[in-house]
């Protein structure tokens, strides 16, 4: 099938078949599809949509582009969840998440990615730990999630090939915001990842991919309704990303948030909030609890017993790390320069440009603007202040970690530039934001309703 025409019919606006799917889909992979092709396609499916039926097709044949995992041999002893997010500054939640629900009877094998652009990446934080191994082999990967119940680690390059060479031409062409293609690239890989559950963080805000709720709405109902049609119930969370998530952005500083948290020596609240919701709606739509309220209740336990932070630390162990969470926070590298960012007079911080903030960290060198930067994962932002606080003038509400003096003026004058203060007070709105469910309970399309989302209320 020549790819001109199959170009040709999308840029006109018709709906490609299957058939017109799977030739783009093995174009990617054996590279019959030129670079310039894979672009106009992409562009035409940015200007035009896709239906629904073409964004199924789409996924389920990234999804069958290379190896798909399959648990069913492996007696892992429990349901098999995941969590995905969209993106954010300071989102550390994968690392709290995976053994709050692994202590609660679920299997996470939660294959993360590094970050690019603004926002962090899950394995980059893992990498600042001594010795975690990103890719173990396989039989490791088996015996930690036999004994932890968790796993995060890197995805094979066997793992919806597709995907990687479509992300890497969208990220340099204008198509990264399409949602087919967003939906298709998150569930592609999660669905060959063998799960059973799956629960999505949609960021929406100024320091997310998603700045305004209509936006972020048409995503997460996207993403739940293919992910239901194509057999992976899924719910999802649209959660605010107008502050940084927590105290600390950058990774080793969020690794080491990570086990204070664990520890219960320090819970931000609307970190709190935002893990425990998630928890709770991956355990009561695995069947680990019976109600919202009933799972919120276990993962909380799971928290404050400690059975959490010890299912961490033989994750981080039995991949490589140090042995004990007391021996891996004292391991994490630290920066030489520490600046405080300073009020420029009193009055209440109103707010900040997060996506400023998450390229301050980027620009320290602890985020990348090209696939190939090495990351510095001393540096980053610690100690900030949420949104709503009253300060004096000359009262610190950040501080700056940097590679040198010269790094922290920089960091400091574009984060400083980035907030804005008031006199009035400031209420900054809620973590959670929207709930998006599938039609029906066990998240396929229910009879009758064209498969559409549902959208809940209340709950954790």
């Amino acid at each position: 099938m020549l790819a001109t025409e199959v170009i040709r019919r999308k840029r006109d606006g018709h709906a490609l078949t299957d058939t017109e799917i799977d030739a783009f889909v093995r174009g990617l992979v054996d590279r019959s599809w030129s670079e310039g092709q894979v672009a106009a396609l992409a562009m035409a499916i940015l200007l035009n949509g896709m239906t629904r039926g073409e964004r199924v097709a789409l996924t389920l044949a990234m999804t069958r582009s290379g190896q798909v995992l399959d648990w069913s041999r492996a007696k892992l002893g429990g349901p098999i969840v995941d969590k995905h997010s969209t993106g954010g500054v300071g989102d550390k939640v994968s690392l709290l998440l995976a053994p709050i629900v692994a202590a609660c009877g679920g299997v996470v094998p939660m294959i993360s990615g590094r970050g690019l652009g603004h926002t962090g990446g899950t394995l980059d934080k893992l990498a600042a730990l001594p010795g975690y191994a990103i890719n173990p082999p396989r039989a490791t990967l088996l015996r930690v999630l036999r004994e932890t119940g968790c796993a995060i680690v890197g995805a094979s390059a066997r793992v919806a090939p597709a995907d990687r060479r479509l992300y890497a031409v969208r990220d340099v062409t204008g198509t990264v915001e399409s949602v087919p293609l967003i939906t298709a690239s998150i569930l592609s890989k999660k669905l060959a990842a063998g799960l059973q559950f799956l629960m999505m963080d949609v960021k929406v805000g100024n320091g997310a991919f998603s700045a305004d709720l209509p936006g972020a709405r048409t995503l997460a109902e996207s993403l739940v309704d293919v992910a239901g049609t194509a057999g992976l119930p899924t719910r999802a969370l649209i959660t605010d990303m107008n502050q940084v998530l927590g105290t600390t952005a950058g990774n080793a500083l969020e690794v080491r948030e990570a086990i204070d948290f664990l520890t219960g020596a320090a819970q931000e609240p609307r970190l709190l909030e935002l893990t425990l919701a998630l928890a709770a709606g991956m355990l009561q739509m695995s069947g680990l609890a019976a109600t919202l309220e009933a799972a919120q209740a276990k993962a909380r336990d799971a928290l404050t017993s400690g059975r959490a932070a010890e299912r961490f630390e033989r994750m981080v162990a039995g991949l490589g790390g140090p042995r004990d969470i007391a021996t891996a926070r004292a391991g994490l590298p630290q920066a030489p320069v520490q600046r405080n960012l300073l009020a420029p007079h009193a009055g209440v911080l109103h707010g900040v440009d997060t996506r400023a903030i998450g390229l301050g960290v980027v620009a320290l060198g602890g985020g990348r603007r090209v696939a190939a930067d090495t990351i510095d994962p001393r540096v980053g932002i610690s100690h900030v202040l949420p949104p709503g606080t009253r300060l004096r003038a000359g009262a610190p509400w950040l501080r700056v970690h940097a590679s040198s003096e010269a790094a922290a003026d920089a960091a400091l004058q574009a984060i400083g530039a980035a907030a804005s203060f008031g006199e009035e007070d400031f209420t900054p709105p809620p973590v959670i934001v929207d709930r998006v469910a599938p039609a029906s309970a066990d998240g396929r399309a229910a009879p009758g309703t064209g498969g559409g989302p549902r959208r809940e209320t209340g709950g954790a």
